[in-house]
């Protein structure tokens, strides 16, 4: 890169509910930033926030388990009605062992207990907390708002923290994105010996999303937008469905 890139948590945000303006708040508290909101820009959105103001809580009492959701529940150890929600979330179930369900999401991506989250929700514990319905489409509709509203051409990022088949710990990973190319395609690019690249593809997406988790923390940090800037691309916008692996690629079905 030709400039820094810097990676700043915005200050002054609610905690917020269903319905209320997101794009507002992130951009009064761009306001308190020197230089405010600049073309190029991304901005990164936790999951959470964006669950919540598009209404995606779901209440465990309210939830009847089936058949298939109390067998499961035996096997993980989990409540069956939180089962439910995670089949009700999910294409597949992949794997099932005590304290987790492993799962194709009904949006492609393999993941654990469909990203259905009772953290930072309530403090009755009666609340989660499932993706947004589409969010490739929340980020487009915060990308033309801010744009409608400021005139700037930004990127949008919407990460969550998730687990790796191999790997202990969580990383943050991009779940929906718009305004930049989610993946790069490298391959025919020389390396530093002119030889080129074979297979190399950089997921954008989810390094921007993985580098904002850092700011963003994991607990009761309370600092769910981040601002990256100074990052440049040359290639197209595409969203996070570039980045799903197909299944008939997945050597480990």
């Amino acid at each position: 890169m030709s400039q820094p890139v810097t990676l700043t948590a915005l200050e002054g945000l609610p905690l917020f509910k269903d319905g209320d303006d997101l794009v507002t708040a992130t951009l009064a508290a761009m306001g308190q930033l020197n230089g405010g909101l600049k073309d190029g820009d991304i901005l990164v959105f936790a999951q959470k926030v964006v669950s919540k103001v598009e209404g995606r809580v779901a209440q465990l009492s309210s939830v009847t388990p089936s058949a298939k959701a109390e067998e499961l529940a035996l096997v993980a150890d989990k409540d069956p009605r939180l089962v439910e929600l995670i089949l009700s979330e999910s294409q597949t179930v992949m794997r099932c062992r005590r304290g987790v369900i492993i799962v194709r999401h009904r949006l492609g991506t393999v993941l654990a207990n469909a990203g259905i989250d009772a953290s930072n929700v309530d403090e009755a514990g009666d609340l989660v907390l499932l993706w947004p319905l589409d969010p490739d489409a929340s980020c487009r509709r915060i990308r033309e708002q801010i744009l409608k509203q400021t005139g700037k051409n930004v990127a949008v990022v919407i990460n969550d923290s998730i687990g790796r088949a191999w790997r202990m710990g969580a990383v943050g990973l991009a779940i929906g994105s718009d305004g930049l190319p989610a993946l790069i395609d490298l391959r025919g690019r020389p390396d530093l010996f002119g030889r080129p690249l074979q297979v190399s593809e950089q997921a954008i997406a989810d390094e921007v999303a993985g580098a904002a988790s850092l700011v963003q923390g994991q607990a009761a940090e309370s600092r769910p937008v981040v601002l990256v800037r100074g990052l440049q691309f040359d290639a197209p916008n595409s969203d996070v469905s570039v980045l799903l692996r197909p299944e008939a690629e997945d050597l480990f079905l």
